[in-house]
This record gives C-alpha cells, structure tokens and sequence, in this order.
C-alpha cells in the first residue's frame, strides 16, 4: 500500500513541478490592458479624438504597420495623392460614411482591402473595448476631416450591465472560450490571417504546416511569447506584426497545447 501512496504522490509533485516549470516559461511582462477612457455623455469632439490619439499611438498598436507606408496604408499623412485618413475615409465604399467605413475597417478589416497591401490587421473590436474603438474612430476623422463620432456610439456599442454573453461567446471573456483545441486557439488568434495550415490562411508569414521541421517546442514557444525574438528569413518586411500579448491571453494549458500541436507539424 505505501508503495502506491509513494507513486500517487511522485506523480503529483511532476505534475505541479511541470506546471511551475511552464509557469515561469511565460515572461512577467507588463501588459498595457484595455483600461476605461473617463469619456462622459457630453464628451466633446475634441476629447474623443485626443483619447484615440493615445489609443493609436499606445495600446492600439497602430504605429507598428500604418505610417510605414509598406504594410499599411498611410493614416496621418498623405496617402499616394489621396489625403489623409480623415479626407478619403469617405470616399473608400460607395454607400459608407466616413464614421462607418472606419468602424467596418476596426470590426470586420478584410471587408475592405486598400489596393497594393494585404490583409493583415487584427480585428480590433476584440482586442479593444467600445469605448477606445470609437475613440480611435473619432481621432482617424480629426485626420483632415469632420469628427462627427458622439458618446452616444460608445453607449450603443456597450453591452448592457448584467447582460448575458452571447450563445457560443467566450465564457467570462476567456481566451477562445477556455478550450485547449489548438484549432479554437489558432482561430481566436487569427493566426490564419497572416500563415498558412494545411493549405488555409495567408501567405505573409510562415507556413505553419510544417513548422515542427524548422523549430522544436521551446523555440515555437518563445516566438508566441516573444514574437520579435526571431525573424524568419525571408519574412523580415513583416516583423513586429505579430501581437505581443499572447502570452497574457492564453493560459498555461493553452500554450502547451498550442506549442505541443505545432511542434507536433512535421
């Protein structure tokens, strides 16, 4: 009997020896997490736009492709004879205003590609929260045209208090809902945006079918955790595109998953 009390506790002691050992894989970094803007029912045109300035050039990650002129179209300045983002944003689809064509371009980006670049934004509207989405919105305008972004979009766009999540949504907001299927991680990280998989997704970064040949588990690991500490040959136009959060959104559990089933592509 005590020999089997002596493996039950052997296999507990690796496990939690395992899960530390993953634990202290992932970087204690500081996270610039979506905070509330202090934007009340009055807020001004000029407020808005002052919020979003510091959404574009801080937690919206913006700068790191638009401005470039390569990756992104141009927002701040003059883009090929066609005006800032605040001039032309109206005249991007027939039937849109200037407001919602740059909403429809931070909630559904691949609706509307600029012509000469690919479709590699994120959807903003689940990285950011009403609040900042339409602050960014209202600074965009400001841009060499009209804000015409109010208080009452942000009240519209958040959700009521004590609201149920929608069928199938997130539970409690958990990464891909809290599963460890590698496909739900991949698909909640719009991974397929940018690499391929069996034949699926974009052709701007590495093909992932077989990225268990070119790196082993802790190499896959520390690019999800820290994208910009290596750059693959051949994709260095693209470098700094990958978010860098991915380790604060996945739990443990999902990384080792996700890590495990890449590795595993051979």
């Amino acid at each position: 009997m005590w020999a089997i009390n002596l493996k039950v506790v052997g296999v507990v002691l690796g496990t939690l020896f395992l899960y530390t050992l993953i634990c202290n894989e992932i970087p204690q970094m500081q996270s610039e997490v979506p905070q509330k803007l202090s934007l009340g029912a009055n807020a001004t045109p000029e407020q808005l736009a002052a919020a979003g300035e510091k959404v574009f050039n801080g937690i919206g990650g913006c700068t790191a492709c638009h401005g470039l002129g390569t990756r992104a179209p141009n927002l701040l300045t003059d883009e090929k004879g066609t005006g800032q983002i605040g001039v032309r944003c109206g005249k991007r689809e027939s039937g849109k205003t200037c407001k919602q064509y740059l909403f429809e371009s931070l909630d559904q980006p691949t609706a509307f590609i600029a012509p000469g670049y690919q479709p590699i934004m994120p959807v903003m509207t689940k990285l950011l929260p009403p609040e900042q989405i339409w602050a960014l919105v209202a600074f965009l305008e400001s841009q060499g045209g009209t804000v015409d972004v109010s208080a009452s979009d942000i009240q519209a766009a958040a959700p009521a208090a004590g609201a149920a999540p929608a069928a199938g949504g997130p539970a409690g907001g958990a990464f891909a809902g809290g599963s460890t299927d590698p496909k739900a991680i991949i698909k909640e990280a719009e991974c397929l945006n940018c690499h391929k998989l069996d034949g699926e997704g974009g052709p701007i970064a590495p093909d992932l079918s077989h990225v268990g040949t070119r790196r082993d588990a802790g190499s896959i690991r520390k690019k999800i955790l820290d994208p910009g500490s290596s750059v693959a040959k051949g994709f260095e136009t693209m470098a700094g595109v990958m978010p860098k959060d991915f380790g604060t959104r996945m739990n443990a559990a999902q990384l080792e998953a996700l890590v495990s089933f890449l590795a595993g592509r051979k």
